[in-house]
């Protein structure tokens, strides 16, 4: 029997009190054609908890999991290899149980884990600070764009073409609140990344140009030229890395010029996880560290001069500041942050570096296996563990005869992409050090059928 604490005459006064008329009411953002009109069709009204565990069973069984068959999916997120001692460790019961330290000086292990979390970060970023984590990656590049308004006091913000088109539409649903004017487009089907073209769009009234390393299509672009174009406009340049192991190889975004760099984390002891939780990361520049969202933890010492660490800053709504928070969305992923800083500390700087050499070889030989393939082009001229190939018909289709063979062979570009006709035929594979050779020859044969 459901628990229904609420009397009709409770709604009616709680409905009275906000003023609106019915429960419907308060479902008037969601469109009519989103709304169910009533029950779904085709299940039934009551079943037992073995029917039904019996029927969900049967429906997770349909799916190809993606350690089961090989696997070249990325566009944001990746698989890597996760070292058993991290899920040994975040489940201990001190931190799977902690959550966010309302009265933080009391809560010492939990604020110096994220303490060494920020530390890792901004090293990795090579920004002067790093908050205590965000919610995802997506969430973390609209706080940027909000942050660099508050900075240069400017409402226009100019997107590459490169960036995630699901980070382009979550920027995009925040800004018709904010009334940020938002400068996007598609990318193109070039070698190299559309640098010039986001340059050019740089004028006086922007106030900071976002742009992904790598992009969407895996390229690398130029993140100084861009800054330097930013800086010379009185713009910010914000840096989004959606694969922070690429990090491991190529230079920091802000030693690059970068005044906010944000990512996605969720490659670092996190896992796929269907689709979450993930992790956001933020970093930034010391003089803007007071803009910044999210919370920040310091280190300090206590009456006794023992090492001791205090939360320094804390801009959300919750803590007391109300309509004066930076932002309203900056949870802190705490146990996966956890989890990204356990795998970074097992890997160090050298073994950061070992993966992601490993991850570009393994992209390499997909690549040049994949270009012996009758009909198919490799796009870039450079890559880290991610790249596009151009194939001869749509690439959906092929994606879908890919899985029948028990191949998960990349992200199609239509799917992220519906409008762009001109994307259709574009896969996009990615390969990490989970990729081994039988893999990449089973994509090879498997692809060599489909295209035939």
């Amino acid at each position: 029997m459901r628990y229904l604490p609420l009397t009709s005459a409770d709604r009616a006064e709680m409905l009275r009190v906000i003023g609106a008329d019915s429960i419907d009411a308060l479902f008037a953002d969601v469109p009519a054609e989103a709304r169910l009109p009533g029950p779904i069709d085709g299940l039934p009204a009551h079943a037992s908890e073995l029917a039904v565990e019996r029927h969900m069973s049967a429906l997770a069984a349909q799916n190809l999991a993606a350690g089961s068959a090989p696997f070249f999916l990325g566009a944001g997120a990746y698989r890597h290899h996760i070292p058993a001692s991290v899920d040994h460790l975040i489940q201990r019961g001190e931190f799977l149980t902690s959550y966010t330290p309302y009265q933080p000086e009391i809560a010492q292990g939990t604020l110096q884990v994220l303490f060494e979390f920020q530390t890792q970060v901004a090293r990795l970023f090579g920004t002067d600070v790093a908050n205590a984590s965000m919610y995802d990656g997506s969430t973390a590049c609209w706080e940027a764009i909000a942050m660099a308004g508050r900075v240069t006091r400017r409402k226009r913000a100019v997107l590459s073409g490169g960036l995630h088109p699901h980070y382009v539409s979550t920027i995009r649903t925040m800004a018709r609140f904010t009334g940020d004017a938002i400068n996007a487009r598609e990318p193109e089907l070039v070698a190299s990344p559309d640098d010039a073209t986001v340059i050019a769009a740089i004028e006086g009234e922007t106030a900071c140009v976002v742009v992904q390393y790598p992009d969407i299509l895996g390229r690398i672009p130029d993140l100084k030229a861009i800054a330097e174009a930013a800086h010379a406009q009185g713009a910010l340049l914000v840096a989004v890395v959606t694969e922070p192991v690429a990090l491991g190889l190529l230079e920091a975004p802000g030693h690059l010029g970068a005044d906010i760099v944000v990512g996605e984390g969720q490659s670092l002891g996190v896992g796929l996880n269907f689709g979450g939780p993930y992790l956001g990361l933020f970093g930034a520049s010391e003089k803007f560290v007071r803009q910044m969202p999210g919370r920040l933890c310091g280190q300090t010492v206590d009456a006794d001069g023992r090492r001791g660490f205090v939360l320094t800053l804390s801009t959300r709504e919750q803590h007391i500041r109300r309509e004066k928070a930076t932002s309203n969305i900056c949870t802190n992923s705490g146990l996966c942050a956890l989890a990204f800083s356990i795998h970074m500390t097992l890997l160090g700087g050298e073994g950061l570096a070992k993966l992601a050499r490993l991850n570009h070889a393994r992209a390499r030989a997909t690549a040049d296996r994949l270009a012996q393939v009758p009909g198919v082009t490799v796009l870039n001229r450079a890559w880290f563990n991610e790249f596009t190939v151009i194939l001869p018909r749509e690439a959906r289709e092929v994606v879908r005869e890919l899985a029948d063979r028990r191949v998960l062979g990349g992200v199609s570009l239509g799917r992220l992409y519906p409008e762009a006709d001109a994307l259709h035929r574009a896969l996009l594979v990615a390969a990490t050090e989970t990729t081994t050779d039988e893999d990449i020859e089973a994509l090879a044969t498997a692809l060599t059928e489909v295209l035939a």
